[in-house]
């Protein structure tokens, strides 16, 4: 069955990212800082703030314990030690709540920023591109690696921070008390340094494969309901929940791999440090008990110590969030970095022309493709309605995509108003063009709205003239609602040929001097496509408007001021219906549609 993609190298083209240096993905995140850096400057203030605060506390415990192992220690002492405690624990919870705000919301801001930029990129990709990056990458893209993106330069930088200042103030108050000591229970250090390099190289790869497989997993989902039907249509249920069960099954599989690493990383920070403490009990009381250090000193060493644990297990924490935003940052560049084929040039003043297009030897073939779709055609496209047809696969769809610019054409091939239109900008091009594909696209949403999606602004008169003209208005009164009726996802609750004179009205609406119906028409019955030929026909009533008309119906194409035959990717006859029927392809179409009419 040809269906949702599910095999193992399925999207993978698209999903695997190549090694790109650091500097390389930092320069998609540089704006964002630097647009945000007092916000930036003021959290990480408060961050560094509260871990020197927090540092003062043993120092009190240690004056306590010191006055009272003396003997010397007072109420009022002890009270105001007390005192000092309560007040930095205060302002402790004060600035925590201040570099949450600032630097958690600072992560949530980059991440919208980066899906902003993100969907403004996709949406100025062409074609191409759509046949490499299935909607499950592009989706893994917004949802998963985004998440990653923004735990890291969240959490994960806040944990570096913290972790860097609180180890480094730990360290120097610990040596302060005694280098020996520090020495001792810094022993096991490098143990924790070795494992997090090993690992860290390992969970890149692993986690990667798990971006990877959710980008399958959501376009397998995505590709079943958009085919429901068809799926139902064949009985196919069991197959595809076999299939959903094991691409999820590989998912989770992935996802065991990447705890693994994970599990691995916070016991052994916790191991090392946990055999420093052990350490330090030993040397320190010994220590003590030789009057080295005093009881004090001792205490707000092991506070020292316990407070270098969470920067100990935060290597492994901030490892596995550095690797994760890494590799997903590789996959958003990767994404953002692809230009598309299609070139663009200034907005130009377009003249006022007879010829709409003009084709001069044009050629192209599909990147996949290893024979021509079009092969050198001239033609030109001018008011009127022009009629196009051919065998499947003759390039008909092909030239209509190239008249919207969907694939890149090469220099001095296609000319738009006597332009070449590579020095054209699409956007100014497109704007002249209405277009209905073979396949008519709908959204879940009302009538109205569907018809007026090329023009939101349009009033609810046009709307229902644009209906009348695509021959639709009686059908959309007849549903309960009328014009404010949902049609489902997809117009799923649509017939095949409601659904495309609906997106002939969208066209219609638009009212652009150039109209392509691209084999659009094909599940309307000949009394409703007669009708909708009347209402085609009453656009171009006394205006210099431009109608390409693909199709295989030769109703239609005889109602055309000039037809145009494609064989092969070449054109091999043009004119009108009664030229036109001393070919041998089109006589033998028109006679088999009258015998079967």
């Amino acid at each position: 069955m040809t269906g949702p993609r599910s095999g193992p190298d399925a999207g993978s083209t698209a999903s695997s990212p190549p090694e790109v240096g650091l500097p390389a993905l930092l320069q998609v995140l540089r704006p964002i800082f630097r647009d945000h850096r007092l916000r930036l400057g003021l959290g990480f203030l408060a961050l560094v703030t509260v871990d020197f605060l927090q540092l003062l506390i043993p120092r009190f415990v240690k004056s306590a314990v010191d006055a009272l192992s003396a003997a010397s220690a007072t109420s009022p002492q002890l009270l105001r030690l007390s005192g000092y405690i309560c007040l930095v624990a205060v302002f402790v919870a004060l600035l925590r709540f201040i570099w949450r705000n600032l630097i958690i919301g600072f992560s949530r801001i980059l991440e919208k920023k980066l899906r902003d930029r993100l969907f403004a990129h996709i949406l100025r990709m062409d074609q191409p591109f759509f046949e490499q990056w299935t909607t499950g990458d592009l989706m893994a893209h917004a949802g998963n690696d985004l998440n990653a993106i923004q735990m890291a330069c969240g959490m994960g930088l806040v944990a570096a921070v913290d972790a860097l200042v609180m180890s480094t103030a730990a360290l120097a108050f610990m040596l302060a008390i005694s280098v020996k000591l520090t020495l001792i229970a810094l022993l096991p250090m490098p143990l924790l340094i070795i494992c997090t390099r090993v690992l860290s190289g390992r969970l890149h790869h692993r986690f990667n494969l798990v971006q990877e497989q959710f980008s399958l997993l959501t376009e397998f989902a995505r590709a079943t309901l958009v085919s429901i039907r068809l799926i139902k249509g064949y009985t196919l249920e069991h197959f595809q929940e076999r299939q959903f069960a094991d691409l999820g099954a590989r998912y989770v599989r992935s996802n065991l791999k990447v705890a693994v690493i994970q599990g691995l990383l916070f016991p052994i920070a916790t191991l090392v440090g946990n055999i420093g403490m052990l350490l330090l009990l030993y040397y320190g009381g010994t220590l003590v008990i030789e009057a080295s250090i005093s009881i004090g000193s001792f205490v707000a060493f092991v506070s020292y110590l316990y407070m270098l644990i969470w920067p100990m297990m935060a290597v492994g924490w901030v490892a596995n969030l550095a690797q994760r935003g890494a590799t997903s940052l590789r996959r958003i560049h990767r994404l953002l970095t692809r230009q598309p084929l299609v070139v663009t040039g200034p907005t130009l003043a377009l003249p006022a022309t007879a010829t709409v297009y003009a084709c001069r030897q044009l050629r192209f073939t599909y990147p996949v493709a290893t024979r021509p779709a079009l092969v050198a055609v001239d033609l030109e496209i001018g008011p009127g309605l022009l009629g196009m047809s051919g065998r499947t696969g003759s390039g008909k769809s092909t030239l209509c995509k190239l008249l919207l610019r969907m694939y890149p054409v090469a220099d001095g091939q296609l000319f738009f108003r006597g332009r070449d239109v590579n020095l054209l900008s699409q956007t100014d091009l497109r704007q002249c063009i209405a277009y209905v594909s073979q396949e008519s696209v709908l959204f879940a949403d009302t009538i109205a709205n569907n018809i007026a999606f090329g023009r939101p602004e349009a009033a609810p008169e046009e709307i229902e003239a644009a209906a009348r003209a695509a021959a639709i208005d009686a059908d959309i009164r007849s549903f309960a609602g009328g014009y404010g009726a949902i049609i489902g996802e997809r117009g799923v609750k649509l017939s095949g040929g409601q659904r495309q004179r609906l997106a002939l009205a969208r066209a219609l609406l638009c009212d652009r001097p150039m109209l392509i119906i691209d084999d659009a028409l094909s599940a309307i019955d000949v009394e409703t496509e007669q009708e909708v030929l009347e209402g085609i026909l009453a656009t171009l009533a006394g205006r210099q408007k431009t109608v390409l008309l693909v199709s295989h119906r030769v109703n239609v194409l005889r109602r055309c001021d000039r037809i145009v035959l494609l064989d092969e990717g070449r054109i091999v006859a043009q004119g009108c219906h009664q030229e036109l029927l001393d070919n041998q392809f089109y006589r033998a179409m028109a006679e088999k549609q009258q015998n079967h009419a």
